[in-house]
Formats: C-alpha cells, sequence, structure tokens
C-alpha cells in the first residue's frame, strides 16, 4: 500500500526523532534511554540457564538474500524486535557451558566504551574528526606498551581490524625494512616471513595481502609444547641469509590459538642479531611478536608467585609462572599485537598494533600531498600511516576501559581463574581412561584433549600416533570417532541442554604428516567452575557411549 503525497518536511521531522537530539531534550533522551532498555529487555527475555539465547534457529541464507529495502520507514519500536530477534540461537560467551574458542564476554565498561564513539561516530584518521577519542588511543596505547616493557615515551600504536591486522602492519613495516621503497616501487624481490609451523594462518594471508606470496612462508617445526624449534628457526634463516634472500619479519607466536603455545621470543631476538652480525646485514630482521592471545599474561610480569598474594592454587601458580617467564620478553620484539577482544574481554573488534619505536610508522606513511582534503587541522593524524583512512573509536575505548577497571589485579584474577578451571578440567580428563590430554604442557587456558573407544591404551597412545607410521589407519579412525563425538556434543548444545565446545580438524601433524583432530574447551568465562567442568567430560562420555552404540 503506497502512501499518499506528503512533503519531505513532514518525514523529516519524524526521521529527526530517529536520531540523538545534538542538543539536550530531556524527553528525547529518556525515549533514547528508553528505547535502548526496551531492546535489553527483549534480549533479556531470551536468556535462559541454556548457553544460548532463545530457540536454536538455523540461519536462512536463502531467504536473506531475497530481501529488498522497503519504501516506507518504520517505527524504532517495529524495527527493535526484529533487530533482536537475529540473537536467537546466539551462543553466550559468557556462560560457563560455553567454552568456544578464545571468545570472551565482553565487560559491562567496555560495552559502554563501545556505546559512546557510537554515539558520537569519531575517526581515529586524525584528531580533527576524532578530538579527544584521538587522545584516548594513544592513552590505551601508551597503557599497553609499559604492560609489556615498551617505554611509553618511545613506543607507538594504532588499533586496527584484527589480529591479523596487527601482523599486517609488523610485517608491513618489516618488508620495508628489508625492501626500502617496497611500497612505492613494488615487492621487487623475494622476501620471506618466517614462522613456526604452529603460528596462525594469517601469516599466508599477510603474504598473500602484501604481495610476498604464500610460498615465501617459512614455517618451522616445533616441539610437542608447539613452540619452535631453536635449531631449525637457526637452519632456516642462516640458509636464508647465505643466499642472499631478504627476510621482511620473522613471527614469533606468543600464544597459539590451539594449544597456547608459546615461542622462546628472547632466544630467537638472540640469535636474529647474532646472524645479522655474523653475515654483516645492513638491518636487523624485523621481529613480530604475534601475542594477540598472550599479551595479557604481561599482567603477571611483576606478580610474586612465590608470595602469590591472590592465592591460586599450586598447579595454577605453576602455570601462571611459566607462561609469564616467555611473555615477559615481549619487549625484545620490534612489534607486537594485542587483541583486547580475545584476553582482554572487550567486545570486536579491539586490535592494537605497539612497535617499539614509533618511527617505524614513518617507513609506512603517505604523503600530505595525495591527501589535500585532510588534516587541515589538529597536530595528531595517524591517517596519514595507517592502512584504514577510516577508524572506529571503539576498539580504542573498549581497550582503556577495561584496562582503567580492571587493572592488573583485575586481570590477573579474571586469567588466574580461567587456567585454574582449565587445570581442573585436564585433571578430570586425565582421571578417566578413555580420555586423554594432547596438550599437557600447555600452561593457558585451553584443553585439547581426544577420546578413545574400550580397549585403547591411553597412556601410551597419543605418542603411537604421533610417531608410529604403521599407525596411519588408527589416526584415521581415532580423527573420524572424535568428530562423531563433537557432532553428538555440538548438537546438543544447540538445544540449550549441553556444552559448547569446540573442534581442532589439526591440533598437529603425526610425524607422518596426517593431521590430528582434536576436542578443544577454551575457557575464559569468570562464571566457570567446577562442576561445569565436570559437566563437559560428562557430556562428552555421554556422546562416546551414543557413538559406541551406533558403531556396533
Amino acid at each position: 500500500m503506497t502512501r499518499g503525497a506528503v512533503h519531505y518536511q513532514e518525514l523529516l521531522e519524524a526521521l529527526r526523532q530517529s536520531f540523538p537530539q545534538p542538543v539536550s531534550d530531556p524527553v528525547h533522551d529518556g525515549y533514547v534511554v528508553f528505547s535502548i532498555l526496551r531492546a535489553l529487555d527483549q534480549v533479556d527475555a531470551l536468556k535462559s540457564q541454556t548457553p544460548i539465547l532463545g530457540m536454536p534457529i538455523e540461519p536462512d541464507y536463502a531467504q536473506a538474500r531475497s530481501e529488498v529495502v522497503g519504501d516506507e520507514h518504520q517505527k524504532l519500536e517495529a524495527v527493535i524486535p526484529e533487530l533482536v530477534s537475529y540473537l536467537q540461537g546466539m551462543f553466550i560467551w559468557g556462560h560457563p557451558r560455553s567454552q568456544l574458542n578464545v571468545v570472551p564476554n565482553p565487560s559491562l565498561a567496555s560495552v559502554i566504551g563501545v556505546l559512546l564513539p557510537l554515539l558520537y561516530n569519531p575517526n581515529l584518521c586524525s584528531d580533527e574528526s576524532a578530538r579527544r577519542f584521538a587522545e584516548a588511543e594513544v592513552r590505551a596505547t601508551a597503557m599497553a606498551a609499559d604492560l609489556v616493557g615498551y617505554d611509553p615515551r618511545r613506543a607507538g600504536g594504532v588499533f586496527t581490524f584484527g589480529g591479523t591486522g596487527t601482523l599486517l602492519y609488523g610485517v608491513k613495516v618489516g618488508l620495508e625494512k628489508a625492501i626500502p621503497g617496497a611500497g612505492r616501487e613494488g615487492v621487487r624481490e623475494d622476501a620471506l616471513i618466517v614462522a613456526s609451523g604452529q603460528s596462525h594462518y594469517a601469516c599466508s594471508s599477510v603474504a598473500s595481502w602484501l604481495g610476498i606470496g604464500q610460498q615465501n612462508v617459512v614455517l618451522v617445526p616445533t616441539h610437542q609444547n608447539n613452540s619452535v624449534q631453536l635449531p631449525l628457526l637457526e637452519e632456516t634463516l642462516r640458509s636464508a641469509m647465505a643466499e642472499g634472500r631478504k627476510i621482511a619479519a620473522i613471527v614469533a607466536t606468543m600464544g597459539t590459538t590451539d594449544a597456547f603455545g608459546i615461542d622462546n621470543l628472547q632466544a630467537i631476538d638472540q640469535m636474529r642479531r647474532r646472524l645479522a652480525e655474523e653475515f654483516k646485514l645492513s638491518t636487523l630482521p624485523h621481529l613480530h611478536a604475534d601475542a594477540v592471545i598472550g599479551w595479557a599474561w604481561s599482567v603477571f610480569n611483576d606478580y610474586d608467585f612465590e608470595a602469590n598474594p591472590l592465592e591460586f592454587r599450586g598447579r595454577t601458580v605453576r602455570a601462571l609462572a611459566a607462561a609469564q617467564h616467555d611473555i615477559g620478553h615481549l619487549r625484545l620484539a620490534d612489534s607486537l599485537g594485542i587483541d583486547f577482544h580475545k584476553t582482554g574481554y572487550a567486545p570486536y573488534n579491539s586490535s592494537l598494533v605497539l612497535f617499539r619505536d614509533a618511527n617505524d610508522f614513518a617507513l609506512i606513511a603517505r604523503s600530505r600531498e595525495t591527501m589535500p582534503y585532510l588534516y587541515q587541522s589538529g597536530e595528531h593524524h595517524p591517517g596519514m600511516y595507517t592502512l584504514e583512512t577510516s577508524r572506529s573509536g571503539v576498539g580504542a575505548m573498549a581497550a582503556l576501559a577495561n584496562m582503567l577497571q580492571f587493572g592488573k589485579e583485575g586481570f590477573r584474577t579474571l586469567l588466574g581463574h580461567a587456567v585454574e578451571m582449565a587445570e581442573v578440567l585436564r585433571e578430570r580428563i586425565e582421571s578417566h581412561p578413555n580420555l586423554t590430554v594432547l596438550n599437557g604442557d600447555n600452561v593457558g587456558p585451553v584443553t585439547l584433549f581426544r577420546a578413545y573407544p574400550d580397549g585403547v591404551d591411553t597412556f601410551s597412545v597419543k605418542d603411537r600416533e604421533r610417531t608410529d607410521a604403521s599407525y596411519h589407519e588408527q589416526v584415521l579412525a581415532h580423527n573420524a570417532y572424535n568428530r562423531q563425538i563433537f557432532e553428538r556434543v555440538h548438537a546438543e548444545a544447540l538445544t540449550g541442554h549441553g556444552v559448547a565446545i569446540s573442534l581442532t580438524n589439526c591440533y598437529r601433524h603425526t610425524d607422518a604428516g596426517d593431521p590430528i583432530v582434536a576436542l578443544k574447551s577454551y575457557v575464559l568465562s569468570p562464571f566457570s567452575d567446577e562442576r561445569r567442568m565436570e559437566s563437559i567430560v560428562k557430556h562428552v562420555l555421554a556422546a562416546r557411549d551414543i557413538v559406541d552404540a551406533q558403531r556396533v
């Protein structure tokens, strides 16, 4: 039905009510708050004791692709329920029965930190478009720099589009060091990205987007604790340097996504310096620490583990101290990535790339002449060197909010609890004869484990699977077995009555090259407790019984 002729001014007056008012209007301001509360009330109505919101509705992509923009505007009251409906079936990351990958529930402070820039829409391109939000980014950057051990007066950083973005910045600067003028003239010769075999696939993404080429990503094998094998890393770097090949970046992984493996950053730094001197390189190869997960353990750099004032359990203290031992060397990296939306309890997306020396940004800066319509006022213009011209203030404000509210003590408490619950889970898993932990040396909040049929010696099977080439068929069979168990657990979780855990299709490869599938629990919720950890084992074993019954 088409509305009759209406002068646009009448519609405009109605549409003006759809925006926060530019001047104080107590009545309309109350309407804004009420509208937000109305949406939150409708979300709250979707909550129950289950780890999902509302009902487990599957996305209807076919219907979505058929939608078009309507002819007439609607009242906000009609739009809110439709928007809230998209939360149906969404996992509640903070629920103690939800342990899917490394996704935290955002704190209230960080949510407010996101809301404020959303209302007033700053662009961190420049302080002329961001005003004090630009100052907030600088403040959050300095606080993070101090936390990881950089000199905040010398360091610099920008919030960007995710962990891949932080790596992109680090490698881009390293590429300019290795091949000066590459950004202006193109990548005229091969350059390598050298990382561990357990590093994030973002290394390949970055190599592709920067024109380095995925084939020039060299992955070095790792130990069983998922840290890079230093002798093989040195052999790789030495061979490349002897051939005169350029190193765009050495990427140290400081907390792998699957198993929280941590590379020996101090040894890698010493290695690159020694080799650079030996081969008389004019520029030290750039060292980037991919610490998007592990950075948060920097809060323990000055924690007294012996006195243990927070009274963590013995196994937890040992794990926290072991992680901090390597994370404590982040200051040695030329650049590093931080994801506050992972172990920083902030919403997506809040990623910070830090450089030990802010002058490194000059290597990727554009000339002012190429941007004649920008930077007419103010003194802070990160848009001259950032990939993005448009950068929201939400990431910086969310990060700042949590650093202000939690402080070191708050982060220590949250992370210590997560590790303690993971330790509890590992104890429960290892006490059952049909389950085994794969990353037993892990010191983080993630647990990888496998289930096996009756009759399998779970004390020796994981080593045999990894090293015995004649065990190839059994490895594949056990992979399929664990996938079936995961499918049962996942299906039950979608009904809201189970536990939500993850699966990795390749925790690591066997010596023969077969992938090892693993069930995965990532504890981050501050609401987790020992009872919930036991429920994971209970649901996995129940799914295993069903799979076994179907195999008979």
